[in-house]
């Protein structure tokens, strides 16, 4: 009896063990199925993210309306440069514009010591008018006194330039072909414009008759062949605490004076008399030294503080 009951639960287990297996065979496969169906719908998922992915990424890069150009953004190496570049364009200086031809250039220029004897230049010709006046002994702004020739003429304000006209020689020309070489002695104040010149009447005579009172003409600096030297006069009131000097005869105007003081050559201011003057006597009876327009240097020595005497250098400029 009892080995029959120990039969029929072995048949019992047995079959429980033949369900279970069965059973888990059935859901192994099931699980199998399930894996297998999924497979598909995941690429398939993959790829719509791909896809997606890609379609955002070109939105995002949809270009600019027509005209309204995006500038791509520039790498980091365009964006800043390396600081010897900017030292190198910092140095950089634009270049000269080059200069006028000749035949865009100013006016022919006188030589270079030319500017400082003032507005009236060697090689040029100046256009203007000729008027008269009654120069009587001679005598007028440049202090020289008396005139043994009254071929002389007085120069416009704006050309006798605080007497850097003074002493200089002129060819004037009229319209009907006649000329007059005059020094000027004198200056002609405003209304005088620049260009003109007032003659004696000795000088205007030889151009027109006085009664016409005014022509136009051309006039030009001269360095004539005169005779004599240059004289030297120191001004009343001179003394070796203050002094003024003046030239007298030379050839070219002149463009400066100076004395010799401290050891080397001081340059004196001129005046619109025609003087040059030593505020403080340095230089007074000492050396002289003068300079014409043409640059060229005379020194002159042994000349005393005499006021008022005209003393002969025994120099003259050269011819030009």
């Amino acid at each position: 009896m009892e080995e029959t009951r120990q039969a029929a639960r072995q048949r019992r287990r047995r079959r429980r063990l033949m369900v279970g297996g069965a059973t888990g065979l059935v859901v192994t496969g099931l699980l199998a199925c399930l894996v297998m169906a999924m497979q598909p719908d995941r690429k398939e998922d993959a790829g719509r993210a791909a896809a997606t992915a890609v379609a955002n990424s070109q939105a995002s890069r949809t270009p600019a309306s027509p005209g309204k150009k995006k500038s791509p953004t520039p790498s980091p190496s365009e964006v800043s440069a390396s600081p010897s570049a900017g030292a190198k364009n910092k140095k950089k200086k634009p270049k000269a514009s080059p200069s006028p031809s000749p035949s865009s250039a100013a006016p022919r220029k006188a030589p270079a010591a030319a500017p400082s004897g003032g507005r009236i230049r060697p090689g040029s010709t100046y256009q203007g008018v000729a008027t008269v006046y009654k120069a009587g002994v001679g005598d007028g702004a440049c202090s020289y006194g008396p005139s043994a020739d009254m071929m002389i003429a007085a120069m416009n304000t704006t050309d006798y330039e605080t007497s850097k006209a003074c002493g200089a020689y002129v060819l004037v020309r009229a319209e009907n072909g006649a000329s007059v070489t005059v020094r000027i002695t004198n200056e002609c104040p405003l209304p005088c414009a620049p260009g003109q010149l007032d003659l004696s009447e000795q000088a205007f005579a030889k151009l027109a008759p006085v009664s016409t009172g005014r022509i136009s003409i051309s006039w030009s600096l001269l360095s004539p062949d005169t005779a004599g030297t240059i004289s030297i006069r120191y001004k009343n009131g001179s003394s070796p605490y203050w002094c003024g000097i003046q030239a007298i005869g030379h050839r070219n105007p002149l463009a400066r004076l100076e004395v010799r003081a401290g050891g080397g050559w001081r340059q004196l201011t001129r005046t619109d008399y025609n003087y040059f003057l030593s505020p403080d006597g340095s230089g007074c009876g000492g050396a002289i030294r003068i300079t014409d327009i043409y640059g060229e240097r005379l020194t002159i020595n042994g000349i005393a503080v005499r006021p008022d005497a005209v003393q002969p250098a025994g120099v003259q400029f050269a011819r030009h």
